[in-house]
């Protein structure tokens, strides 16, 4: 008899868990999914840079469109929207974070035309990755509107010149028809 109950303790022994095998199994899929979250943090970050510069991208061409039917740029952007006048966009492409979280002006992009000669752009957004986390960067122009003689328009919101040059704090897709000093 001592036989089955020895027999009989060693099934109760080994038919669950431990806790402390539960709270390790716990704690493995915790920092599992702490790495996972902050990758899928960055590659948003990094999709909502490529979208800007995308954007930019768009609205260059519309520009042109405008600049082909008018023989000048637009002193705003929103010139763009429509199909009379040269406009060539349904909508105009705001800042992928969405309304209010702007990191730029109006729209989500800085945009500054010369006054004197309405022929020159300069086009550019601010991007959340720093200089060293993108290869993004290497192809703007980094330009600065921002002194120019003769001067840029400046209109509110919509034409604001602006430096283009990276710094310490803001990196800056910018992009234009012409090269800046």
């Amino acid at each position: 008899m001592s036989f089955l109950k020895a027999k009989s303790y060693q099934l109760k022994a080994s038919r669950g868990f431990t806790l402390i095998e539960l709270l390790v199994v716990i704690a493995i899929i915790g920092i599992l999914s702490s790495v996972v979250l902050a990758s899928l943090n960055s590659a948003r970050t990094k999709a909502r840079d490529t979208r800007r510069v995308s954007d930019l991208k768009q609205i260059q061409v519309a520009l042109e469109l405008y600049y082909d039917a008018n023989s000048k740029y637009p002193t705003t952007l929103s010139a763009l929207v429509g199909n009379a006048g040269g406009a060539s966009l349904a909508v105009l492409p705001l800042d992928p974070r969405g309304p209010g979280n702007e990191l730029n002006v109006s729209n989500g992009y800085k945009y500054a035309i010369n006054n004197a000669t309405p022929t020159i752009y300069h086009l550019g957004a601010v991007l959340e990755q720093a200089s060293t986390q993108t290869t993004l960067e290497d192809n703007d122009l980094d330009g600065n509107s921002t002194g120019q003689t003769p001067a840029w328009v400046t209109s509110g919101t919509d034409s604001i010149p602006f430096n283009g040059n990276q710094d310490t704090t803001t990196n800056i897709y910018d992009i234009s028809n012409t090269k800046f000093n």
